[in-house]
């Protein structure tokens, strides 16, 4: 009798407010991203996965960026709703860090007139059709400030090889050993 393989974890990422940078470390993961094809399936992702929609039954996501508009806000209520593990990957899931910058500024209409006013070439307006530009929050949060997250992966960003050591340990049903200044320091 033949055994079946094992199940692939269901495996997504996602980029709310931040620079992408977090998703370029992930990528530069090199051949140990042929290691995690064999064992995981990318059901959601902006840089590996076609889906437009957040799925369910998610194993693990990693979680690029800050909350900071209603968009943000909605997708991060939806995949804590359909995901076993969330980690916020990253300063600014973590600490809302440089989109936190915005917590300076006295509500968001200032954010706005200075975006689309103050600081357009000619001409300056606000966009008209509605959806365009999400509604922003009154103030850009850390993810944990409006989900419960699972695991925390500072830097900014975090090094290739500590996303590694992060993620192999889920692949054998391991919790990731994060302590350390190699896997716990900010910047």
């Amino acid at each position: 009798m033949t055994s079946s393989p094992p199940r692939k974890l269901r495996f997504a990422t996602v980029w709310l407010a931040g620079c992408s940078g977090c998703h370029m470390s992930f990528l530069d993961l090199d051949e140990f991203l042929f290691d995690l094809a064999e064992k995981v399936d990318v059901v959601y992702s902006p840089v590996g996965s076609d889906a437009k929609l957040y799925p369910e039954a998610v194993d693990v996501c990693l979680v690029e960026g800050a909350v900071a508009n209603e968009d943000n806000l909605e997708l991060a209520l939806l995949l804590r709703q359909h995901t076993a593990m969330v980690i916020s990957f990253g300063d600014c899931a973590i600490s809302a860090n440089v989109p936190g910058l915005r917590n300076l500024w006295v509500g968001t209409e200032a954010v706005l007139d200075r975006s689309y006013l103050e600081l357009a070439d000619q001409g300056g307006q606000y966009p008209h059709e509605p959806g365009i530009v999400p509604e922003l929050l009154p103030k850009v949060r850390p993810l944990h400030e409006v989900i419960p997250v699972d695991l925390y992966l500072p830097g900014c960003p975090p090094s290739a090889e500590r996303i590694r050591l992060a993620i192999a340990p889920l692949l054998v049903g391991e919790k990731p050993l994060m302590k350390g200044s190699a896997m716990l320091r900010f910047g």
